[in-house]
C-alpha cells in the first residue's frame, strides 16, 4: 500500500485582495524527509507555512496533513509542531512554566512533561536559565525554548520558519541535529529558510519558490545536474536558477 505524504499541498492558492501571493502550489513532504523551501523575499514562503499551520486559510486548493484535509479535520493539528520565525513567548513566565503550560495544552501529565523537558533542555544546555523569566532571555535562548515547545508533544510533522536566526554556531549545529533526528525517526519536516547552508546541510529535497510559484524542486544532485555544474553549492544553484 502506497504511503500518503505527511504534508501535501494540492493546487494551493492565496490571494490578498487582488494580489496572488501563492499560485497553484503543489508540494509534498514524506515521513522521514526534510524538505527545505527557499526563495527571495516576498516569494510566498511564510504564507505557505502559515497555510500549512492553519494560521491563514488558502483562497483555494487543499492542505493535507497525514492524508487529511486540515480544514475539515482540525484535530490533526495535534500532530503538528510549529516553530515561527519570531519566538512567541510570555515575558513574565519562566521558560519552565511555559513548557509545562505547553505540556498541559497537549494533555501530558506533569511527570511526562518533566521527562521531555529535561531531555530537550539537555540538548541545548539550558538548565541554568530555564527558571528565569522570558523577558530576560537572549533572542537565541527564546528561540531554543520555542523549538523545545514545538517538540514537547512528539508531533509527526514539524513546520519551521527560519529556525536558526539568533542562534550561535554551536546551537545551530544542535538544531540541525535535532531536525535530522526527528526525520530519521519517521517525522516530516517542512523548513522555510533564507540560510542556504542550513538547507544544503540537512534537507533531503529542496524547492525554490519565486513569485508564489514552485520554480524547481529536487535533491541537490538533481539541481546540480539541471544547471550542469556537478559540484555547485546551493547558493550557486539558487542564483543560477533565479537569474
Amino acid at each position: 500500500m502506497k504511503q500518503l505524504p505527511a504534508i501535501e499541498l494540492i493546487k494551493v492558492r492565496k490571494k490578498f485582495n487582488d494580489i496572488t501571493v501563492v499560485s497553484d502550489l503543489n508540494l509534498s513532504v514524506k515521513a522521514g524527509e526534510i524538505y527545505a523551501l527557499i526563495g527571495p523575499n516576498g516569494a510566498g514562503k511564510t504564507t505557505t507555512i502559515k497555510m500549512v499551520t492553519t494560521l491563514i486559510e488558502p483562497s483555494s486548493g487543499e492542505v493535507l496533513i497525514l492524508g487529511k484535509n486540515i480544514a475539515n479535520h482540525p484535530e490533526i493539528k495535534g500532530e503538528l509542531g510549529y516553530i515561527p520565525d519570531e519566538p512567541f513567548v510570555y515575558p513574565y513566565l519562566t521558560g519552565k512554566e511555559f513548557l509545562e503550560f505547553v505540556g498541559d495544552v497537549h494533555g501530558l501529565s506533569r511527570e511526562e512533561s518533566q521527562k521531555r523537558i529535561d531531555s530537550l533542555l539537555n540538548k541545548y544546555h539550558l538548565t541554568e536559565v530555564i527558571n528565569g523569566f522570558f523577558s530576560d532571555y537572549s533572542r537565541g535562548n527564546k528561540q531554543k525554548v520555542t523549538i523545545i515547545a514545538a517538540l514537547m508533544h512528539q508531533p509527526k510533522v514539524l513546520v519551521v520558519d527560519e529556525p536558526i536566526v539568533g542562534l550561535d554556531v554551536e546551537s545551530q549545529r544542535i538544531t540541525k541535529k535535532i531536525f535530522r533526528e526527528f526525520a530519521d525517526n519517521g517525522g516530516a519536516v517542512l523548513l522555510c529558510t533564507h540560510t542556504l547552508t542550513v538547507a544544503q546541510d540537512i534537507a533531503d529535497r529542496i524547492g525554490i519558490l519565486n513569485q508564489g510559484k514552485l520554480v524547481i524542486e529536487g535533491k541537490i544532485k538533481d539541481l546540480q545536474h539541471l544547471i550542469k555544474k556537478k559540484n555547485a553549492d546551493l547558493e550557486t544553484i539558487y542564483l543560477d536558477i533565479l537569474e
